[in-house]
């Protein structure tokens, strides 16, 4: 219900001392929810899927995970990444004017895929890709990220960089502004970072300096 939903939350609130928001945003944006749909429909329009009755059928609806993670892989790296890492480099001296992978990006891609698809459940991307897109915190609130974060007693420190575009930096700073309008204690820092949304995956000097001035206890 509402009220269990808001008291869980409220309970929460209260239990937790810091807040460390990484690569984020209040709630999806259109683009990523489009991209999750897509990612969805290459694994159920997988043959293999059986509308998620796989396991019956003892398959994996593996073609359609390595597009999912192919596409999501995209959406993690900046253009500038892809441009220094892969460039158009071959994979071979020479063209072969064939529809197999030539280019470096798309062996890479390929590569990530089908690892992928031998280690991740592919109703649990389905499942778990529905869930991001659903999320919505403010939901209980009237639609109000101000009012739902009054709630919160914590220290928030918020981190985003700058070439994610799939969490872009005013994503980060929508929760930021949110936070300061409830008078909440916040600190914020847009890192410099060439890795897109993987940045937060890869060592950053920068990053290695910042530190929250108490101990986080478990909770």
């Amino acid at each position: 219900s509402t009220q269990s939903r808001s008291s869980a939350a409220s309970d929460v609130y209260k239990r937790q001392r810091h807040a460390l928001v990484i690569a984020s945003a209040p709630k999806l944006s259109a683009q990523n929810i489009a991209f999750n749909e897509v990612a969805r429909q290459a694994i159920s329009k997988d043959p293999d899927f059986h509308q998620g009755r796989y396991m019956d059928h003892g398959v994996v609806p593996k073609a359609g995970l390595s597009q999912a993670r192919m596409l999501g892989h995209l959406t993690y790296m900046s253009g500038d990444a892809m441009k220094e890492k892969f460039g158009r480099d071959l994979k071979a001296d020479e063209l072969s004017f064939s529809f197999s992978p030539e280019f470096q990006v798309e062996s890479y891609l390929h590569y990530q895929g089908q690892k992928f698809s031998t280690q991740f459940d592919a109703n649990t991307y389905m499942l778990m890709t529905k869930a991001l897109d659903y999320f919505d915190p403010t939901i209980d609130h009237d639609g109000d990220l101000v009012k739902c974060l009054s709630q919160a007693q914590c220290k928030f420190f918020v981190v985003s960089f700058t070439t994610d575009w799939r969490f872009a930096p005013d994503r980060s700073e929508e929760i930021v502004n949110a936070l300061m309008q409830a008078d909440k204690d916040v600190s914020y820092s847009c890192i410099e970072s060439e890795n897109g949304h993987d940045a937060f995956l890869l060592p950053i000097p920068r990053l290695s300096l910042i530190h929250i001035s108490e101990p986080t206890r478990p909770y």
